[in-house]
């Protein structure tokens, strides 16, 4: 009997090599080819375009005509630690002066509420608009809120705003951001710039990871995404999408372009804007200090949180998004949409590899102390572990590569270590959002799973914030 329960966890040690080892070349496969396209792409604009010309910066932006104004949108459920914050900063940094920013507030929030109207009084370019009911509804019910509210000023004052930018409660927004949206709009129906996380120092590992992943997501796939002519989801945040694109959606949605039956409303409207022959466009610009205009903001730094937004993210991208927005008579969209959707399913075969690999130091051992011998890995299993090991170690290098672009050479090593972190947290993640997914499925309502946000003080910022020459490449 000791025998035969040693051979069959021999048994499925093996499976499970042979089986998560074929799936992951699978996705290797993927990867470097998409990494190989990048490659080409950066190395084609730099000896045909950068050598030509040179690259503007930031302050190079033509000033705007402020003939139609911006408007931006802050859905916020009790962010009153951060909201107040937020708001003084742009009001300070901003030099862009035709906008005007929405924040959506809830009857039932008074410290969020209280928050905003002692951040705008005295300034009116801020306007609380209040939901028409109690919170939490969801964040696309909000959007579509302070969206009705922004179309009755249209009507009221006879003006029309040139785009909606959105941001969140807790973001650190470039002073120069305004000015390229207002420049880029005109050109597109989308215009996302990178999103940069910020981690405080407590947090190396849990927040940490959020800068490996978009460090490698705005610095690699939303440019050859972009260069592909595909559609471009948006972030969420350091986002525009111009009025006209954003009012046709709304005639054709019942007046409610955000929708409110998507947990990634944000992802969903930029790849419905931007599909077919309209036009999205991610730009990575820096100011004369050599710092990317961006939107920084502080991601979960608890184990828990990370879990709840990432679950969010698989259910509304990878199986929600599988159902609502399907696929389209485009190789290119499709292999992209095929990308996007794939985390939850790459997290389950991680738990296998990584029940495969405790299986395989248990069978180690107890052929050490003499109790058991595994039998021997195929030859072809052999070729698959080296062939998934020397893909690891590119994927590694491609990583580190990008965080030291933009994080610096220690934030690059520690990428390595924290792609185990990252790994533990999608596995959880998935499991989460595979159970959320199947009641969603049986009827229960959508919810806003907002995380936790904290606002932190100005030096605190100025200690995170890479250094100029730590930003020199792209």
């Amino acid at each position: 009997m000791h025998d035969y329960i040693l051979s069959s966890v021999d048994f499925v040690q093996k499976e499970l090599l042979f089986f998560a080892s074929f799936c992951f070349i699978i996705g290797a496969v993927d990867d470097v080819i998409f990494d190989g396209l990048w490659i080409i792409h950066n190395f084609k604009r730099k000896l045909l375009v950068y050598n030509r010309f040179d690259r503007i910066i930031a302050e190079q932006i033509p000033p705007p005509d402020n003939g139609r104004p911006l408007a931006i949108f802050v859905p916020a459920w009790q962010e009153a630690p951060v909201i107040g914050a937020m708001l003084r900063r742009c009001k300070s940094q901003w030099q862009h002066r035709n906008y005007r920013i929405y924040v959506g507030c809830y009857p039932n929030d008074g410290p969020t509420i209280a928050a905003v109207a002692d951040a705008a009084s005295g300034f009116k370019n801020i306007r609380m608009i209040l939901c028409d009911h109690d919170g939490p509804t969801s964040k696309a019910d909000c959007l579509n809120r302070l969206w009705r509210g922004m179309c009755q000023d249209e009507m009221l004052e006879k003006i029309e705003f040139k785009a909606v930018i959105l941001q969140d409660a807790e973001d650190l927004v470039h002073p120069k951001a305004l000015e390229l949206f207002d420049f880029l709009i005109d050109r597109a129906s989308l215009v996302q710039i990178p999103v940069i996380p910020r981690r405080a120092a407590r947090s190396t590992w849990i927040a940490g990871h959020y800068g490996d992943e978009f460090a490698e997501l705005h610095g690699k796939q939303m440019v050859l995404r972009e260069a592909l002519g595909v559609s471009l989801p948006a972030a969420g945040v350091g986002c525009a999408f111009r009025r006209e694109a954003l009012g046709n959606l709304s005639a054709r949605k019942s007046g409610k372009p955000f929708d409110e039956a998507s947990l990634t409303e944000d992802y969903e409207l930029g790849l419905r804007l931007t599909e077919g022959e309209a036009r999205g466009i991610f730009v990575r610009l820096k100011d004369q200090k050599g710092q990317l205009v961006a939107t920084e903001e502080f991601f979960p730094d608890t184990l828990e949180d990370a879990i709840r937004q990432k679950s969010r993210w698989m259910v509304g991208i990878s199986l929600s998004g599988w159902d609502r927005l399907g696929w389209k008579n485009c190789w290119r969209e499709n292999w992209m949409r095929l990308r996007d959707r794939k985390s939850s399913f790459s997290a389950i075969i991680l738990a296998l590899a990584y029940v495969a690999i405790i299986l395989s130091g248990t069978l180690y051992a107890l052929d050490l102390a003499g109790l058991y011998q595994p039998a021997p890995l195929s030859g072809l299993l052999k070729i698959m572990l080296v062939s998934n090991a020397l893909f690891l170690l590119w994927r590694m290098v491609i990583r580190a590569y990008l965080v030291s672009a933009l994080y610096g050479m220690r934030e690059a090593w520690l990428s390595i270590p924290r792609t185990f972190i990252a790994n533990i947290i999608n596995i959880l993640a998935a499991k989460r959002a595979i159970i959320y997914y199947l009641k969603i499925l049986t009827g229960a309502p959508l919810r806003w799973e907002k995380t936790e946000h904290f606002y932190p003080d100005m030096t605190q910022v100025e200690r995170l914030r890479p250094l100029n020459a730590l930003l020199k490449s792209e």
